[in-house]
Order: structure tokens, then sequence, then C-alpha cells
């Protein structure tokens, strides 16, 4: 008898049916909520997480890909959040070290002053971080510059500054830890809308849901109710006090994708001040360079931002400054915005870019536990805090949390950056073994892309993916990379996916119909 399939959506939607009463319910799968998850079931409680459409959906998959200290936040004093943040990176490069690798970064120095500023301000940046420093930074000179950076500009160039960061796949990561909830017992269901709040005399008691596939509408109640829905946080609020404050202020990054010819190096760029005060990277990443980002306040959320034209015009006229070879809007592969949910000043004086990044915890007069703020390189971290806030009221039983050491599904040391399928850590024999038994699977999606349909077929088997966009955008990451050919493939990957999951032809229909909306905010 095969072994039953522990990622199988309908087992996990029939067990966590079959609980009568969670210890923690987690509302939102990016990278918070999964954090909470993971931290909740491996201390031993009985968790479930409740995303409304896929994990990593909103901001947790929109990222510019790094897992740093914030280079930035150093210059705003803001010395706590630094070092926790590089303690963090430092955890997280040692328990998904195959997502997670050692970056280095020049900053080009175009002025005099400029290596001697930017040396001290890195050094003090390597010791924050301690004994989980990534390597030393250290001044190079305009030949060394040049050497590592082949298309930058040349003119009055003085040299640069390297330094060392870490850089990840942001949405990989997030479906790594939903797997690895699952594995500790955790309940962990995408597509799967939380509508309402269960709150009787005046108290939280679980969560009304609907089960965005079947339509069934759910009812789950436990101790604790968290919060985790980053700019969707206030949505949730509302639900218990229709009359709450604003938590939370959009505040919209934006990157645009170019090919690896534009920086064809090893090393990214750090373009420490932009004309709005702001930094900005040019970053590599799967053999591509990724630009951004920008920080425009929003008055209103969604699940697919669209980015403006003036952060577009932004970005492209920015990284030109540093090229010899200039970009245009023809160039872009991909084009993405995300929104970080960032606190609400209560006065609205705040520019969006000196409210802090730290994480809060808030507890409603209802006993809603939220967490707010904070970034992919603290979610364990802001996940600890979270939990140790719930054991404090009393909501939970006192156990220590267990995730610092805690080794992320996928875990391989030293991975082999030269083959694409190196994301999937020890995973990867099984990717050949699929494509072993059905040689067709060992084909390409697209011949611009080194993507291929066993990844399609692992994604929908093990990794909970439910759609063209869940697969897209989220599993093998081509709408981040060439939206184009993302939607020359849809179809098939459509096709591929109903034979996984038993659907018809009118469901590959509506599937190729809504991807091809989606995918079209990711072209220019």
């Amino acid at each position: 008898m095969a072994a039953k399939n522990i990622y199988s959506r309908n087992t996990l939607v029939d067990s966590a049916k079959a609980v009568e009463k969670w210890d923690v319910i987690v509302i939102g799968g990016g990278a918070t909520g999964l954090g909470v998850a993971l931290d909740s079931v491996t201390r031993g409680y009985k968790t479930l997480l409740l995303e409304q459409v896929d994990f990593a959906k909103g901001t947790s998959s929109r990222s510019t890909k790094l897992v740093h200290g914030g280079v930035r936040y150093l210059a705003q004093g803001n010395i706590d959040l630094v070092k926790e943040a590089l303690y963090e990176r430092g955890l997280l490069s040692k328990n998904a070290p195959h997502l997670v690798k050692n970056q280095s970064f020049v900053i080009p120095n175009y002025r005099w002053y400029e290596g001697m500023y930017y040396t001290i301000g890195l050094k003090a940046y390597d010791f924050l971080a301690g004994k989980l420093s990534l390597g030393k930074s250290k001044h190079i000179n305009k030949e060394e510059a040049l050497k590592r950076l082949k298309t930058i500009r040349q003119d009055k160039l003085k040299g640069g500054v390297v330094y060392q960061d870490g850089q990840f796949d942001d949405s990989r990561l997030a479906v790594n830890v939903a797997q690895t909830c699952v594995e500790h017992g955790a309940s962990v269901l995408n597509h799967f809308k939380v509508n309402n709040l269960i709150i009787e005399d005046k108290v939280i008691k679980g969560v009304s849901a609907k089960d965005m596939e079947t339509g069934e509408d759910h009812q789950f109640f436990g101790s604790t109710v968290i919060n985790a829905t980053g700019v969707f946080t206030d949505d949730i609020l509302k639900m218990a006090n229709p009359d709450a404050r604003n938590m939370v202020k959009p505040s919209q990054g934006v990157h645009l994708v170019f090919d690896k010819s534009f920086l064809p190096g090893e090393d990214a760029i750090m373009i420490p001040k932009t004309d709005d005060g702001r930094v900005l990277f040019a970053v590599p990443w799967h053999d591509k360079v990724i630009v951004g980002t920008t920080d425009t306040p929003l008055e209103e959320h969604c699940l697919e931002p669209q980015a403006l034209d003036k952060e577009v015009e932004f970005i492209l006229k920015t990284f030109n400054n540093y090229l010899e070879k200039k970009v245009t809007r023809d160039d872009v592969r991909s084009i993405y915005a995300g929104l970080r949910p960032l606190a609400a000043p209560k006065d609205g004086s705040e520019s969006s870019k000196e409210i802090s990044r730290s994480h809060k915890v808030l507890v409603s007069e209802t006993g809603l536990i939220t967490i707010t703020g904070g970034k992919w390189t603290t979610f364990r971290r802001m996940a600890q805090d979270t939990v140790d806030k719930a054991i404090s009221l009393g909501k939970l039983p006192k156990k220590e949390c267990k995730t610092m050491d805690l080794k992320i599904h996928g875990a391989k040391e030293n991975p082999d950056l030269t083959n694409h399928l190196y994301i999937y850590g020890s995973d990867q024999p099984q990717l050949h073994n699929l494509i072993n038994e059905d040689p067709s699977l060992g084909e390409k999606l697209h011949p611009r892309l080194d993507f291929l349909k066993a990844e399609v077929v692992w994604a929908a088997r093990n990794e909970l993916a439910r759609t063209i966009d869940d697969v897209l955008a989220r599993r093998v990451r081509m709408l981040f990379m060439d939206a184009k050919a993302a939607i020359e493939c849809a179809p098939e990957v459509a096709k591929i996916l109903a034979k996984e999951t038993g659907k018809d032809e009118q469901w590959i229909a509506n599937q190729i119909a809504d991807f091809k909306e989606i995918a079209d905010h990711y072209t220019i």
C-alpha cells in the first residue's frame, strides 16, 4: 500500500475538521504567519494556519530577496534592529542553507570621501554581526571595482567598498516552512479564507472560514487566535471591532527584473543614496538581476498591487546613473510590486522611510493577538515573540521555543548552484526520480528558462500548489523572471495540474484566464 501523502490538501482539510479545539489558530500564510505556525507547532501546540490565497501570495514573495541586517537602518542609528536582524540572518543561513547564500555587495564610490565613509560604516555592520558574520568588508580600488562590475559607469569612479550580506528565494522559503509545519503535525491550509471571527462574551473563541476551492464554510475553535495578515491586518481587526483605528499603512515597493547581461558578475550593487534618500539594490538572482526598490505610501491595499509609472521611471533612471550600458523599458523581463505593512503613524506625520521596521505584538480587548511590521530576515524572532506573548497572557501552557536550531524542510549544505534544481535541497533526488519514471517530465516548460515539467508535478504533489499562479509565481519563479514566458506556458502548466488534481477542461480554461489577468501586471 502506498504511503499516505501528508501534503495532500484533502488529508489536511479532513484532519483540520476533525479537531474540536486548537491551541493556536494563525490567520495569514506569509512569512510572519508561517513563522508563527512553525514556532507554535514545534513547541507542541495543536496548530492551524489559514491563508486566503497561497503561501507568500502577497508581500512575502515580492521582496528584494535579501536576508540582511539593513545597512540603511544602521545609518538611521537603529542599532538594536540591525543587531537582531544580523543575528537572525546567521541562523537562517544555518537552518536553510539550500536557499540562503552569502552574497557580496559593492558600493561604487564616485566622490573622494565615500570610500572612507562607507568602509567605517560597514566595519560597524561587521562588528554587530559578531560570530555570525558572513565575511569582512573592505575597500577596493578603481581597477578592482571595474573587474568586479564590468558594466559600471567608469566616469569619475574612484573605487568601491565590498561587504557581505545574505541573499535568498523568498517564496521558496515560505513553501519549505509550510512543509516543515506539516511535518511537525500542523494543519496549514492555503485557499482558505477567514471571513469572520467567533466572539462570545467579548472574548475571541475562533474563526469562520471558507474553503475557496469547494465553497464550504467551516468554523474552527481555538485558545489563541493570531492575526498575521500583513497589509490585511486592519481587515481582521475590524471584524472584532468595526471602529478600530488603522494600525497599518501600506507602502509600495517595486522591483524591475533584467537579464544578467546588465550585471554579469557575481557581485550585487548597493546604491546608498538615491534622489529620494533611499537605497537601491541591483542583485543577481537565478541568472537574472533584480533592481529595486521604491517606497510609495498608498491609501489602500490589494492582492495584486501595480507598479506606478513614476516608480518604473525612477528605478530605470537611478540604475542607469551607474551603468555604461543603459537599460530601457524594453529590457524589463518582469516587474513586481509588494506592499510593506508599516505601522501607521498616530498623527500621520512620519514619512514611510522613517517609520520603524521593527515588529510589534498587539493584543485586542477580545484577546486577538496581532503581529505587525518586521521583515523576512527576522520572521523567526517575530514568531517567537508572538507565541511568548500568548504564553504570558495565560492562553497557552509555558513551553520553550525550539526554532533557533531547527532545520527547514530541504536543508542541504553547499548546494550545487550550477543546477537550477538546487533550490529543492534534499528533495532534489526525488525530482530526478520523477523524470526517470517519466522522461517527458524532463522537458523544459519554456525554451528561455530552465524550469522543467517535473517541477509542476512536484509542486502539486508535495508543495500544496493548487493553481497556475501558485506554480509559476511561487514554486518555480517564472512569473518573477520572465512574465511573457510565464504567460506562454500557462496552458501546459494547467494541463499538468488538472491531471494531478483531477480537474476538468472548464477548470483549465478558467485557470488560464485567471493567470493571464494576474500576469499582465508583471509586464510593462
